[in-house]
């Protein structure tokens, strides 16, 4: 099935809706305009349908392979990448300093959905660089950033993030990975680790590992913790790579999905590595790298729901089957069906939703760091904190439900292999589990992130989404505003109760059970809001006259869908949100077993 990337969505999602344009006015990113950002995704969705979808199909097929301690990329990979690297992908937010562009956040996220879209396992690869970038730039020293810094911007190397070990999972406290003196500046690893994404690979002459591991008098527990920097190979003081270092892969993992993506049992056996950052500080730093993951793994869930979407769509236009309600056609295209006009309505709308959280949560990161003034800064911190963990969670949950929809769009023939829609499924299922499972995503949102300035960002976004609420009217009347009012004040109202609750030592199973749901009504909420803004927009951009009117429509359209499937189920998940402590005790294991 052709991937055509969605360039018009993207541009208008970020301009119209998450508001990109304001950060002209920060002066920090003097080279971008409209132009700019016109080029980046034109040509990012031209090297996503042209180079890396074809590859999407051979990949799953076939498969990164591993033998005598080394690991091959799939058929056609590791040019793939060369090519990406030689087109400046890597480089899009990097500071000139070291070799990058210094463009937006939010605009290489749009960009990067176009890659997601067309060969998940292959983005997974440049996505570790970019957060390897964002930690280095944050806690390197200025020998690592002149040494190691460049070649990853650069694309010259790759990056790889190395954390689970097999007792350490999401408790990341529990990990054993020893990092000991060698007298020189330098440290032994020596450890295994699990997961390890593109962990190696022949696609390029060097992968830069980022390992937490434990110093011999570090304290137990995650205050323990250091971050170190290892290459496969050394680099020596003229910049050169020298000798094999002492880690290797033992195997690659056998997975549902993402199969040309190398998940890698690494073995580190003396290698030599250095200290990046403080001591005993290194899950600080690589929370650093975990963060920017957490965006990209929610834009890949943005990614991965399109491409699933356009392969039922166009399954949907061609299959021919029983007569259409609308035209009267005997033998009419599936898509004249009202059941399989819903399901797809409703996942274009819910796409449009997830990639309008997730470029929001781009500029917020963005306006964070460069907003003029400091008031301003915390603001958008605020908003990028509280975004994040829903970006990431609801997002991939999103990429399952509408590659799971694919499949029923299909019917039987999505059940077989050959159509290619269970790629999508298998490929997408991954995407709520690493990274931090979107169960840690909803226990940091409210354990932290909602409480961590009394509640005041989630407060600021609820007066921003009820400003929007406020001029709705002018657009719609009866239902479509109803539903939202009645979503918003649910919101609200979850909200209060979780920091009533989380004020009160003896109820933290209840803000527990609760986080799921609450996670999940915030992003169907946020998800109205911005549908709402992009249809105001729309409805200005007709109104002045300009624009595609049957496109802009198309836009006014889709948040009736949202608010008529979306929103008005928010009052259910409200009144699911205070019964959690209590029922789940009662839940015990004998229950559960009986």
């Amino acid at each position: 099935m052709i991937y055509r990337a969605p360039i018009r969505d993207l541009a208008f999602t970020l301009t119209e809706i998450a508001g990109i344009d304001q950060l002209r006015a920060t002066g920090a990113f003097p080279d971008y305009d409209a132009e700019v950002l016109g080029a980046v995704l034109e040509a990012a969705g031209s090297f996503s349908e042209g180079v890396l979808a074809p590859l999407n199909w051979i990949g799953d097929q076939k498969g990164s392979t591993y033998a005598n301690g080394d690991v091959t990329a799939a058929p056609g990979f590791a040019d793939a990448y060369r090519q990406f690297a030689q087109g400046g992908w890597t480089g899009l937010t990097a500071s000139i300093e070291s070799g990058g562009q210094a463009l937006p956040k939010a605009l290489e996220l749009a960009a990067y959905e176009t890659v997601h879209s067309a060969n998940m396992a292959f983005g997974l690869c440049p996505m570790l660089s970019l957060a390897s970038i964002e930690a280095l730039e944050a806690h390197g020293t200025d020998s690592q950033k002149a040494t190691y810094l460049t070649k990853l911007v650069s694309g010259e190397w790759t990056g790889a993030m190395v954390l689970t070990e097999p007792q350490a999972g999401s408790d990341l406290g529990a990990l054993t990975t020893t990092a000991t003196p060698n007298g020189d500046g330098t440290y032994a690893l020596n450890g295994q680790k699990i997961y390890i994404t593109w962990g190696d690979h022949d696609a390029t002459d060097n992968i830069v590992h980022l390992v937490l591991a434990r110093l011999p008098d570090a304290p137990p527990g995650p205050k323990g913790i250091s971050l170190f920097l290892a290459s496969k190979y050394l680099v020596k003081p003229d910049g050169t790579l020298g000798e094999r270092n002492a880690f290797r892969p033992v195997g690659v993992e056998h997975k549902l999905g993402i199969h040309a993506s190398p998940t890698c049992v690494m073995s580190y056996e003396g290698a030599t590595a250095e200290l990046v950052g403080r001591p005993n500080e290194g899950l600080s730093h690589m929370f650093v790298m975990m963060n920017a993951a957490r965006i990209a793994v929610g834009v890949e869930g943005v990614g991965i729901a399109e491409r699933a979407y356009q392969h039922a769509l166009a399954y949907a236009s061609d299959r021919r089957q029983g007569r259409s309600v609308w035209t009267g056609e005997a033998n009419a295209p599936i898509v004249d069906h009202p059941d399989v006009r819903r399901m797809l309505s409703v996942m274009k709308a819910k796409i449009a939703a997830a990639r309008a959280i997730c470029l929001s949560c781009g500029v917020a990161a963005d306006m964070a760091r460069h907003a003029p003034e400091e008031a301003a800064r915390r603001r958008w911190k605020g908003r990028e904190d509280l975004f994040t963990p829903i970006a990431k969670a609801w997002s991939t949950d999103l990429g399952v439900e509408v590659a799971s929809m694919g499949i029923q769009i299909h019917g039987g023939m999505g059940f077989i292999e050959e159509t290619g829609a269970a790629q999508h499924y298998r490929d997408a299922r991954i995407g709520p589990i690493y990274e931090g499972t979107n169960g840690i995503q909803a226990m940091d949102l409210v354990g932290r992130k909602l409480s961590q300035d009394g509640g005041q960002s989630a407060r600021d976004l609820i007066a921003d989404m009820k400003a929007t609420l406020a001029v709705l009217p002018r657009l719609y009347s009866g239902k479509p505003v109803d539903r939202f009012a009645n979503a918003l004040e649910a919101v609200e109202d979850a909200t209060l109760w979780l920091l009533d609750a989380k004020a009160d030592a003896g109820r933290a199973a209840d803000v527990l059970a609760a986080a799921d749901g609450y996670l999940k009504l915030m992003g169907d909420v946020a998800g109205g809001w911005m549908l709402a803004k992009g249809a105001l927009a729309a409805r200005a951009i007709l109104d002045a006259g300009e624009g595609d009117p049957a496109w802009l429509e198309g836009k006014i359209a889709l948040y009736e869908v949202y608010a008529a499937n979306v929103l008005g189920h928010a009052p259910s998940r409200l009144a699911a949100i205070g019964q959690g402590g209590a029922l789940l005790e009662r839940m015990t294991l004998d229950v559960l077993a009986g």
